[in-house]
């Protein structure tokens, strides 16, 4: 099948040519970081952790998101979710690459990722991430082409695979639980340390990832003559939207817990964040912006009417993304950091070098996903003919 993907039309190469100039840039600035050390970056050594590791998080939930069509379709037999499963799976593969990449783009000194295979320790949550984020990637990858392949071959896929796809589903649980708890494991720092912080992880997910796949499935049909359905897309908006209220539900807990309570550790991060109490953090527009999606997204994705409108749906499916994008992917990282344990402010803000990798690191992972889609699309439309 791999021979589809080096046949498309002039769009499908123009976009695979951009993501190559893109990551090219990503690599040129990566090499830069590499010779020049972390020191480029707006880490520092009260703020060790930034935009690398935030996006490394929001990724690993997009991955995740992608059993809320897995879980349905082979679990229930929910058979209508048999046309874009696989878009869920490979969206998955796509995203724990760019997981990997920016855990190697945050490490500086690349031979030290070794480190973690040539010294394991059980003890580390560490090592239990890079073992689950590369097993749910394998097993997307196989479960995937195999079950690509027989749809090709108009038979059933082999009953091994199905074994694989029962494995899946609580690994996909597994791997944003295991990143939730690189932070709720640390005792040092009071915004993560929440009991709720798998949860929260998890909603957020549910919600990001089943709202990305959403936005993928109507541009897929307005490329090509394969349409994912609207069954499909109207399910998928309930699941973003159940998700969605759950996930800012769980943020509400958190702020009632600090701000009720009082706890000094948990006021302060919510302080900086919205720049509460006098604060003037560079963060604050950011973080009442992602409020701001999250009002119009829970707006759009409640109303019935709006929900089952495809349009109004995109909208506040990339209200959803946007305002789970500022929260996880950045503000969740940040603001563990900050204050930091003597109460000190110390600012944090990507410097170019940084913005210019993750392009690189982004523009590898569409680039991968593009590859793939291209591959299941002409399965799709192979067989529909």
């Amino acid at each position: 099948m791999l021979e589809t993907a080096l046949k498309g039309r002039q769009g499908y190469w123009g976009l695979l040519i951009f993501l190559l100039a893109l990551m090219g840039v990503g690599f040129v600035s990566y090499l830069y970081q590499f010779s020049e050390g972390l020191r480029i970056t707006g880490m520092s050594r009260d703020v060790s952790w930034g935009f690398y590791i935030g996006q490394l998080t929001y990724f690993v939930g997009i991955a995740a998101g992608g059993v809320m069509v897995v879980l349905p379709c082979y679990l229930h037999d929910y058979k209508a979710f048999g046309r874009i499963t696989i878009l869920g799976e490979f969206l998955a593969v796509a995203s724990v690459v760019m997981c990997g990449l920016f855990v190697i783009v945050d490490l500086g000194n690349l031979p030290r990722m070794l480190n973690i295979m040539i010294y394991p320790n059980p003890t580390s949550i560490l090592f239990w991430d890079m073992i689950v984020l590369n097993v749910y990637m394998l097993l997307n990858i196989i479960i995937g082409w195999n079950v690509l392949s027989a749809e090709r071959k108009g038979v059933h896929y082999q009953k091994w695979v199905k074994v694989l796809i029962y494995i899946s589903i609580p690994w996909a649980f597994s791997i944003h639980t295991v990143t939730a708890f690189l932070y709720a494991g640390i005792p040092g720092r009071h915004y993560w340390l929440t009991a709720i912080m798998a949860a929260r992880f998890l909603s957020s997910a549910f919600a990001s990832g089943p709202a990305l796949l959403i936005l993928l499935c109507l541009i897929v049909r307005k490329v090509s003559n394969f349409d994912p359905g609207k069954e499909q897309i109207r399910t998928l908006g309930g699941i973003v939207a159940y998700a969605f209220i759950l996930n800012m539900f769980f943020l509400l807990l958190e702020l009632f817990t600090a701000f009720y309570s009082q706890i000094p550790g948990h006021m302060h991060s919510f302080d900086y964040l919205f720049g509460l109490e006098g604060h003037g953090s560079v963060l604050a527009p950011w973080m009442w912006a992602s409020i701001g999606f999250a009002v119009v997204a829970l707006v759009l994705l409640i109303v019935p009417a709006t929900r089952r409108r495809e349009d109004t749906l995109a909208v506040g499916c990339a209200a959803v993304i946007a305002s789970t994008w500022i929260d996880k992917g950045f503000g969740l990282v940040i603001g563990g950091f900050i204050p930091n344990p003597f109460g000190r402010v110390f600012e944090y803000w990507p410097t170019t070098p940084e913005v210019l990798i993750s392009v690189g690191v982004w523009a590898t992972g569409f680039f991968i996903l593009t590859v793939l889609y291209k591959i299941v699309i002409s399965v799709k439309e192979e067989v529909g003919a």
